[in-house]
């Protein structure tokens, strides 16, 4: 019986991209990923699969995926790049300054907003990419949380 595809390996496969076994292991890593990992906790997760796979095989799968248009990269302000599937809908980014969780959303106001505004200054909208930054509001008060010493 043989493992469904992902749809990383899919494209891949559409792409006429060499899929390597190490590749394949990226890849599936990349597809499972709930979060937004770097090139660092891809190669961990990776190795957990095979050790025998590289942070430089990392690399250069990843920049593979990305030049091929089947990963988009990140920076989200942390000094490191990180990566997620493109996505089938489009979405947002939140990203919590201190923990550096980041939380996908959706808002139709916002997108209709920023419609609006290029239309306002004279454009179309093409494509876009919003990330919001924030710290956790303290629950009892809504203002945010103090700094923990």
């Amino acid at each position: 019986m043989t493992e469904k595809l992902t749809a990383i390996e899919e494209a891949c496969v559409t792409l006429g991209l060499r899929m390597t076994d190490q590749r394949r292991v990226i890849a599936r890593v990349i597809a499972e990923a709930q979060d937004h990992p770097d090139v660092e906790e891809l190669h961990r997760r990776a190795a957990a699969v095979d050790d025998r796979i590289s942070i430089s095989t990392v690399y250069r799968t990843v920049k593979l995926f990305e030049d091929a248009g089947i990963i988009e990269r990140h920076d989200f302000r942390d000094g490191r790049s990180r990566y997620e599937p493109v996505p089938d809908e489009h979405h947002d980014h939140l990203i919590d300054l201190r923990s550096g969780q980041v939380v996908e959303f959706r808002s139709e106001e916002i997108e209709q907003l920023q419609e609006e505004i290029a239309r306002r200054l004279g454009f179309r909208l093409v494509g876009h990419r919003l990330e919001l930054y924030g710290v956790p509001l303290d629950a009892k008060t809504g203002s945010r949380t103090g700094s923990k010493s």
